[in-house]
């Protein structure tokens, strides 16, 4: 059996045992303190694989975040789409089935709701709104169109939108009275 050159050189009596503890323990803080510098330059300079990679990561990262946002967004609209549903069910005013009906500009184009001469003066004098919902109008009071207002805008249809002075038109027309119960 061979022995180390370790075993030899104790064996030789050139070396004491302390001698040889020492240089065990040296060597293995070079090897420990070589792993610390290996370690140290690769954190110190990232190579560009891994540049690219960290872009790549933030790239998607951010790329997530946007559709998730995106899809909340679309889940939130429906949820408010759902509630306005929901309010118009539950509040709607009834209305006739009669041949009368109340006109009003919605959208740059005059739309109709059948109603008799009773709902017609609610409408005038502001006891109800008038609200679009689903393709369809419905009838309903103030304080729901408030609920409704604030989870969607463009669902309540505002009959004093075209009312302003500021036309020149108006301006033209202003000595001429026309009357609120005038039938279209």
């Amino acid at each position: 059996m061979s022995l180390s050159l370790r075993d030899q050189l104790l064996k030789a009596g050139l070396v004491s045992e302390k001698q040889v503890q020492d240089a065990e323990r040296q060597g293995q803080r070079k090897h420990y303190q070589g792993h610390k510098q290996h370690n140290r330059e690769q954190r110190a300079a990232p190579s560009q694989k891994d540049v690219e990679a960290h872009k790549a990561r933030e790239a998607k990262a951010a790329r997530d975040a946007e559709l998730n946002r995106r899809q909340q967004e679309k889940l939130r609209q429906k949820q408010m789409h759902a509630q306005v549903r929901e309010l118009v069910e539950q509040n709607k005013v009834a209305r006739p089935d009669v041949e009368d009906s109340f006109s009003f500009v919605y959208k740059g184009k005059v739309s109709r709701v059948r109603v008799d001469t009773a709902l017609r003066a609610r409408i005038t004098s502001g006891e109800l709104v008038i609200i679009r919902c689903d393709g369809r109008f419905e009838l309903v009071p103030p304080s729901v169109a408030e609920k409704i207002k604030e989870r969607d805008a463009r669902a309540v249809v505002d009959l004093n939108a075209g009312s302003g002075a500021d036309t020149p038109l108006d301006e033209a027309y202003k000595d001429f009275v026309v009357p609120d119960d005038l039938m279209w």
